[in-house]
C-alpha cells in the first residue's frame, strides 16, 4: 500500500511521464492531476520559433501552477502529477532573458507561490534521440519543430537540478533501459513505490 499523498513524475519531453502516471493511477486507484501543456496558447510559437513569447510561455504556466496547486494541497488521497512543480523555475532559468527572469521572480514573489513539496519525486531518463523519436511518434502538431538543441539543453537542466535536489526522495528511471510495460518491472515499481525511500535511488528491477 503506498502511504505517500503526493507523487509527482518529471522528466523532459517525450519521456513517458503522463503514460506512466495513467498507468499508475489506474493500478492503485489514486487522483491525478496532468500538466495540460497543450492548452498553452504561446506553446507552439514558443517551439516553433526559437523560443519566442517565452516570458508569456511562462507567466501563463505560473497561472496555471497557482491553480493545481490548490488541487493538491486540497486532496485527501494519494494524487500521482505527471509534472513536478519546480519544473517552472528551471524551464524560467533556461528560457527567459535576466531582465525577464528577475521580473518572473517578482511576479512570483508578488503571487505568494508557494507549490507544494511531493513525497516522491520519480524522474524519468532518456537520452535525446529516444526522446525525439518518441515526440515524432506521438505527432503532435504543437512539437512539430522541437528542436534538437533544445531537448539537449532541456536534458541537461534536469540532470543538473535533480543532482543537487535534496527536498523529496528522487526514484530515477532511466526509461531506455526500464520498460514501465512489462507487467514484472512495473510490479516491482509499484512495490518500489511502497516502500520507504530515502535521498536518491536508481530504480533497477533486473538486480531487484
Amino acid at each position: 500500500m503506498i502511504k505517500k499523498k503526493y507523487i509527482a513524475i518529471e522528466g523532459a519531453i517525450g519521456v513517458g511521464k503522463t503514460t506512466l502516471a495513467k498507468k499508475i493511477s489506474n493500478t492503485v486507484k489514486c487522483e491525478t492531476l496532468f500538466e495540460d501543456y497543450v492548452t498553452n496558447p504561446f506553446l507552439k510559437d514558443f517551439y516553433d520559433h526559437n523560443q519566442l513569447n517565452s516570458f508569456s510561455t511562462q507567466v501563463y504556466f505560473l497561472l496555471r501552477r497557482i491553480e493545481q496547486s490548490i488541487e493538491v494541497k486540497d486532496t485527501k488521497n494519494l494524487l500521482i502529477s505527471d509534472f513536478y512543480f519546480g519544473k517552472d523555475e528551471l524551464f524560467a532559468r533556461l528560457n527567459l532573458t535576466q531582465v525577464e527572469y528577475a521580473m518572473y521572480q517578482e511576479l512570483r514573489e508578488k503571487l505568494d507561490f508557494n507549490p507544494p513539496v511531493p513525497d516522491l519525486i520519480i524522474y524519468l531518463q532518456a537520452p535525446t534521440d529516444i526522446l525525439l523519436e518518441r515526440i515524432k511518434n506521438r505527432g503532435l502538431d504543437l512539437e512539430r519543430n522541437i528542436k534538437r538543441k533544445y531537448i539537449d539543453s532541456v536534458n541537461e537542466i534536469y540532470m543538473k537540478h535533480f543532482h543537487e535536489y535534496n527536498a523529496s526522495p528522487v526514484l530515477i528511471i532511466n526509461t531506455s533501459n526500464v520498460n514501465i510495460n512489462n507487467e514484472t518491472d512495473f510490479q516491482i515499481l509499484i512495490e518500489e513505490i511502497s516502500s520507504d525511500i530515502n535521498g536518491k535511488k536508481y530504480f533497477n528491477p533486473s538486480s531487484m
